[in-house]
């Protein structure tokens, strides 16, 4: 289908770009390295199985899951009811 200038794949091409930079940037976020040995909140061991799948490693699995936890993502119901909506 010819829409104007646009190639045929025009649209299908951009969401590709688009996906592609977006896994570029959160690799760019990973971190690099050996990682620690130690956690830099309790001081309690990393296992060396997490410091080889999280390159750059900086917090154990407990302290870690208290970060994620302190992001403020839990707590918003984006499906609310639709009764909920109309008030």
């Amino acid at each position: 289908m010819a829409t104007g200038w646009a190639g045929d794949g025009a649209v299908q091409d951009q969401i590709d770009a688009t996906v592609k930079d977006a896994i570029e940037r959160a690799r760019s976020r990973l971190g690099t390295g050996p990682g620690r040995e130690d956690c830099e909140e309790c001081g309690e061991p990393i296992p060396e199985a997490r410091r080889k799948a999280v390159p750059g490693v900086r917090l154990c699995m407990p302290c870690q899951a208290a970060h994620d936890g302190e992001a403020g993502l839990a707590g918003y119901n984006r499906r609310g009811s639709k009764d909920s909506q109309l008030r």
